[in-house]
């Protein structure tokens, strides 16, 4: 991370959305550990060939890319520059035709009711005006379109990894983004546009790492919330070690010890809905 980004960084701690998932190299965290979230979102909301789909928060195109290689017509939005280059790149490598536009989920720039499948894989649920998030959601969506999200939630490894960065550095003001792995409050966010909704919680299992220390290291090195946290800690070693130590005892904690090294469980929630034609 240069110097500029950690100035940027600093402040809140978790500063603008925009710079925080610019830190570090989030597209190793997309491939590394989040790529099944991709064929399970096509897989559930039946994307295929003659399917036009968005994808919101769409980072470097786990879902994305998915769709296009279903045979999708597929526009992937970010918030972030940097990622949707990564994108552009993975789509460019791989022979697939991907749209990519940079927007605010909470400001669509697309018309309404023009996508057939709209979908987001732990993105948009880090929008901070939840509620606006979610119109924007319903809105781009055709009647009778589905609507798709991967979220982690309230309970969730990621959430307590959350819990462990918000006790060194406070997080931006507004709702917790995993109250987007809860049924009752994405039902409230999204029930008054959708006919059905249906939600399953899964479990995302992570067994890449030798040890906890490598997990953390990872994270450390690549994750930009965790980097933007540290960076505010600058100049203040002790509070960094502190933060590192705790980052690591969690990672221990949690370590439910695989047959090759270490295993997390990532708990998610899956919601599948259809828009209403009313």
């Amino acid at each position: 991370m240069s110097s500029t980004d950690a100035a940027r960084a600093r402040g809140t701690g978790w500063s603008t959305a925009r710079e925080v998932w610019a830190l570090g190299d989030y597209d190793r965290i997309a491939r590394h550990l989040l790529e099944p979230f991709g064929p399970t979102l096509v897989h559930a909301c039946r994307i295929g060939p003659g399917v036009h789909v968005l994808d919101v928060a769409a980072g470097t195109g786990n879902v994305a890319l998915a769709a296009a290689r279903a045979g999708a017509s597929v526009v992937a939005s970010d918030l972030t520059p940097a990622l949707i280059e990564t994108g552009r790149r993975r789509a460019a490598e791989r022979g697939l035709s991907v749209e990519w536009v940079e927007a605010d989920a909470e400001a669509l720039p697309f018309a309404d009711a023009v996508f057939d499948a709209v979908t987001s894989s732990v993105g948009v649920m880090f929008a901070p005006d939840q509620v606006t998030a979610a119109e924007e959601l319903l809105r781009v969506c055709r009647p009778g379109g589905v609507l798709g999200l991967v979220n982690w939630t309230p309970e969730s490894w990621s959430a307590r990894l959350f819990g462990v960065l918000a006790a060194h550095v406070p997080p931006p003001p507004g709702p917790p983004p995993v109250l987007w792995g809860d049924e009752d409050h994405i039902r409230g966010l999204l029930s008054d546009g959708l006919d059905t909704l249906d939600t399953l919680r899964h479990d995302l299992v992570v067994d890449h790492f030798a040890t906890p220390a490598d997990l953390v290291r990872f994270y450390t090195e690549h994750f930009g919330p965790v980097i933007a946290v540290r960076s505010a800690l600058a100049g203040e070693p002790a509070r960094v070690d502190a933060l590192d130590r705790d980052l690591l005892a969690f990672a221990e904690e949690t370590d439910e010890g695989g047959p090759d090294g270490a295993l997390y469980r990532l708990e998610y929630l899956l919601a599948v809905g259809r828009r209403s034609f009313a």
